[in-house]
């Protein structure tokens, strides 16, 4: 269903212009969709679906946790809503709304939280979410997808139309490592294996998949045979897959671009722990807030590159080995 095409290059096409044409084609395959903003569809190239659909393209203002509310009741009402923001705002600011209004309630709800964790890059600190994922696991039945590329985004948005429920969305809006060809599909709980291997299984989400198959290349290179793995939902979590992997290579890293407190690393540590203890080792943000500067800086700040990972495949290896 799905075909790796990565070779470091990154795609010619914008996340937020893949995410408009995507919430454009929604628009025009189900007379049930709407889309909601909160004052940024100029970030988000979603002015001309706007203007197209003036009715269904709704800019609520800077009220996220309004939006919300406005979401759940159109849920209510029948309506299958998309509602963007920053990813900050996605998650802490409308929180309550969203687990009350939309989890509780048991409205249907896919929210886009754009720019999580580094890739806020200037926009700094306050719009810089790394615990987003963990706040957004504690909500009974929520989906977590965490998109790679403009592929994967276009085929999850599609795939959660008619998902029940509470749906978190991370995406970045400037463009992204290519890692799938065009017409790639996915499965709701189900990981993408996209390199084999037999000494280490590297388990990632979003940005950081491509952080991996480039760390793969080089451990190869040492002659560590990693297998790679895009997590594709962080919830649910595809346990089988992560079971299968962890006993076929018996050393586990988890790579992501959110607080190591809540996240993939701890979903999955979590799992192995019960069913399979597993030498696991987790490469992520630890615990701290975030900063602005440029995109690769803040990688390099935070740790968020195929060297830690590396280095982090090496510690699993060598206990491995004792």
């Amino acid at each position: 269903m799905y075909k790796v095409i990565y070779n470091g290059d990154k795609e010619k096409i914008a996340m937020k212009d893949a995410f408009a044409a995507a919430i454009e084609n929604l628009i025009e395959l189900d007379p049930k969709v709407v889309y909601l903003d909160a004052d940024l569809m100029n970030s988000m190239s979603t002015t001309k679906v706007r203007k197209k659909y003036p009715e269904r393209a709704i800019d609520c203002g800077i009220q996220e946790a309004n939006m919300v509310g406005v979401a759940a009741g159109m849920s209510a009402a029948g309506k299958k809503p998309y509602v963007h923001t920053f990813g900050p705002f996605a998650s802490r600011r409308c929180f309550d709304q969203v687990f009350l209004s939309v989890g509780y309630a048991k409205n249907n709800v896919r929210i886009i939280g754009s720019d999580p964790g580094v890739t806020a890059a200037y926009n700094g600190g306050t719009h810089m979410p790394f615990e987003d994922v963990a706040m957004y696991r504690v909500i009974p039945g929520a989906a977590i997808f965490d998109a790679v590329d403009s592929v994967q985004l276009q085929d999850i948005l599609l795939k959660t139309k008619d998902r029940p429920g509470v749906t978190y969305i991370r995406t970045p809006r400037k463009n992204s490592v290519a890692v799938y060809e065009a017409g790639s599909e996915f499965e709701i709980g189900k990981a993408a294996v996209l390199r084999d291997g037999t000494d280490v299984t590297i388990i990632a989400a979003g940005i950081m998949v491509a952080v991996a198959l480039k760390a793969a290349e080089t451990l190869a290179a040492e002659g560590i045979s990693a297998q790679v793995v895009d997590i594709v939902t962080i919830k649910p979590l595809d346990e089988a897959t992560i079971l299968a992997c962890a006993k076929k290579t018996g050393a586990v890293v988890t790579a992501e671009n959110a607080n190591i407190n809540g996240g993939l690393g701890g979903a999955v540590a979590e799992f192995l722990s019960k069913n399979h203890p597993t030498i696991m080792r987790i490469v992520g943000v630890e615990d701290r807030f975030g900063q602005v500067g440029e995109e690769g800086y803040l990688r390099e700040v935070y740790e968020l590159t195929s060297a830690k990972i590396i280095s982090k495949v090496h510690e699993v290896i060598a206990i491995k080995k004792q």
